[in-house]
C-alpha cells in the first residue's frame, strides 16, 4: 500500500472519491427529498406552469409518484452524467498517467461530481449533462445550433433559474466549437440571434406567466392527490415557490445577506484547493494559436461568472451555485482544449505541493446546497 500510495497516489486518491460518493449516496438516501419531491409532483394541470417540466413527465408513467422515485430518476441522471463526462474527458485528454491529475482535480472536486449527488434529485445537473452532450456532439452545421437552443428550452422548462445557470456556459460552447469553427455568416448569425431571442422569452413567459392562478390551498390539495403515500404532508411544505414573485425571492436572499456571506471565504478556499487545475486552464488559454480566441474564451468566462453573480443575488442556494460556477469553468475548459494550438504542460503529477491539494479535493466530500457543508 505505502509504494502505491508513493508512486501512483492519483488512481488510490480516484479509488477514495468512489468511496466518498458512496458515503454521500448513503447520508443523501436518509434525508427528506423537500423541494425535488415537489418538483415531481407539479404539472402543466392548471396550464402553463414554471418548473413543471420533469413533473409532467413523470406523470406519463406514474398516476401515484412514490418518494423513491426522486432517488432512483435523480441517480439514473447522474449515471448519466458520469459516463458522458467519462467519455468527454477521454476524447479529450485521454486517461494516461500524465492526465490524471487533471482528472481528479476534475472528476474528484467537491464541485462536481460529489455535489450533484449531494443534491440528488434537484434540476443542476440537467444543465451539466446537455453541455457535455454539446461539448461530445459533432458541431458542423446550424443543426447544432439548433439543438443546443432546443435543449436550453427544454432547461428552462425543467427550471427557468438554468437561463443564468447552464444557458451562459452552452452558449460559450457553441461559439467556441461552431462560430468559430465556422465563421460567422449572414445565416447562422441569423439563426443565433433567433435562438438567443427565443429562450429569453420563453424565460420571460416562465419567469412572469408560470406561477400558479389557483388558490394554494387547490393547488396543494392536487399535489397530494398525486403522492402515492399521502401521509408525508410534510414533503409538501415547499409548495409555496410556486407562489413566489422575484420581488419576494429578492427580498428573501438579501434578508439572508449577512449571514450567508459569512461563507465565501470557505468557498475561496475551496476554489482556491483547485490552483494546479486553474494554472492549467490559464496555460491552456494562454497558448491559443489566435489572439481573438484568446478574448473569446475571456469574454465567455466573465459572461458566466457575471450571470452567477446575478443568480448570487436572486437566490440563496450560495453552495449549489459557486459548484455550479466551477463546473461551468470546467466545461469551458474541454472546449478550450479543442481550439487550434491549445497546448499546456499537464499538471504534475510528482509535485508534493499538487499532491497534497489533490489529496485535500479528494476528501472534501461536498459543498453544499445553502451554507458551505
Amino acid at each position: 500500500m505505502n509504494l502505491l500510495v508513493r508512486e501512483n497516489p492519483w488512481r488510490l486518491m480516484l479509488a477514495v472519491n468512489v468511496a466518498v460518493v458512496i458515503g454521500v449516496l448513503l447520508y443523501k438516501i436518509t434525508r427528506e427529498p423537500y423541494v425535488p419531491y415537489v418538483h415531481l409532483l407539479v404539472d402543466y394541470h392548471f396550464g402553463f406552469t414554471k418548473r413543471a417540466l420533469i413533473g409532467a413527465v413523470v406523470g406519463l408513467f406514474f398516476s401515484k409518484v412514490p418518494v423513491w422515485l426522486v432517488f432512483a430518476l435523480g441517480g439514473v441522471v447522474w449515471l448519466i452524467t458520469l459516463g458522458l463526462f467519462t467519455k468527454l474527458f477521454q476524447r479529450t485528454f485521454g486517461f494516461d498517467d500524465a492526465h490524471m491529475p487533471l482528472f481528479v482535480f476534475i472528476a474528484g472536486s467537491p464541485f462536481f461530481l460529489k455535489n450533484f449527488m449531494h443534491t440528488l434529485g434537484h434540476f443542476d445537473i440537467y444543465g451539466c449533462a446537455l453541455a457535455i452532450c454539446l461539448l461530445l456532439v459533432p458541431a458542423r452545421s446550424l443543426a447544432f445550433v439548433i439543438l443546443a437552443a432546443l435543449g436550453s428550452m427544454i432547461l428552462v422548462l425543467i427550471h427557468h433559474i438554468h437561463l443564468l445557470m447552464y444557458v451562459p456556459t452552452i452558449a460559450v460552447i457553441v461559439v467556441l466549437r461552431y462560430y468559430l469553427v465556422q465563421r460567422l455568416t449572414g445565416l447562422n448569425a441569423a439563426v443565433g440571434i433567433a435562438a438567443a431571442a427565443t429562450i429569453g422569452l420563453l424565460f420571460l413567459a416562465a419567469q412572469f406567466y408560470g406561477s400558479m392562478t389557483v388558490p394554494q390551498d387547490e393547488f396543494v390539495r392536487y399535489l397530494h392527490g398525486r403522492m402515492a403515500d399521502p401521509t408525508r404532508t410534510n414533503l409538501l411544505s415547499f409548495a409555496y415557490i410556486w407562489y413566489q414573485s422575484l420581488a419576494q425571492e429578492l427580498h428573501d436572499t438579501w434578508e439572508r445577506m449577512p449571514s450567508n456571506i459569512l461563507g465565501v471565504p470557505v468557498f475561496a478556499l475551496l476554489i482556491l484547493l483547485h490552483t494546479p487545475l486553474w494554472q492549467y486552464f490559464a496555460d491552456l488559454i494562454r497558448s491559443l494559436a489566435e489572439d481573438l480566441h484568446r478574448r473569446i474564451v475571456i469574454a465567455g468566462i466573465i459572461m458566466v461568472s457575471l450571470a452567477y453573480l446575478v443568480m448570487f443575488a436572486i437566490v440563496f442556494d450560495y453552495s449549489r451555485w459557486i459548484s455550479n460556477w466551477a463546473v461551468c469553468m470546467f466545461l469551458i475548459l474541454h472546449a478550450v482544449k479543442t481550439l487550434p494550438a491549445s497546448r499546456a504542460a499537464p499538471i504534475s503529477a510528482t509535485d508534493r505541493k499538487t499532491t497534497i491539494l489533490g489529496w485535500i479535493v479528494t476528501l472534501v466530500p461536498r459543498v453544499g446546497i445553502v451554507r458551505p457543508f
